[in-house]
C-alpha cells in the first residue's frame, strides 16, 4: 500500500474516529486492532473497485478527400484523453478495467 494511499485512509478514519488517535498513541491494543481491521475492509473495497472507461476508439478511415492527417487528430485526441485518465485513476490506487 503507497504512502498516499494510507494518507487518505488516515484521514477518513481519524477524522471518523478522532479520539483513536490518541488511543492508538497512548498504546490501547484494542485500537489499534479496530484501526487494522478498518485499513483491511477500506482497503479490500478499494481493490474490488474496477472502473470501466468507455472503449478505445477506432482508427478513422481516411477520407477519400483527405489533403493531410488532420482528420486522426480527433481520434489520437481520444486516445491521449483515455489514457491520462485510465492513469489519474491508477494514481488514486484503483483498478481500470481492460
Amino acid at each position: 500500500m503507497s504512502d498516499k494511499i494510507r494518507d487518505e485512509f488516515d484521514a477518513w478514519y481519524f477524522g471518523m474516529f478522532p479520539l483513536e488517535r490518541e488511543m492508538i498513541g497512548a498504546g490501547s491494543a484494542s485500537s489499534a486492532r479496530n484501526r487494522d481491521l478498518y485499513l483491511r475492509c477500506w482497503t479490500a473495497s478499494r481493490a474490488a473497485l474496477v472502473i470501466d472507461l468507455p472503449p478505445t476508439p477506432t482508427e478513422p478511415d481516411e477520407p477519400d478527400d483527405a489533403i493531410d492527417d488532420s482528420y486522426m487528430d480527433a481520434y489520437y485526441a481520444a486516445q491521449g484523453m483515455r489514457h491520462a485518465c485510465a492513469k489519474a485513476i491508477e494514481a488514486a490506487g484503483l483498478k481500470v478495467a481492460p
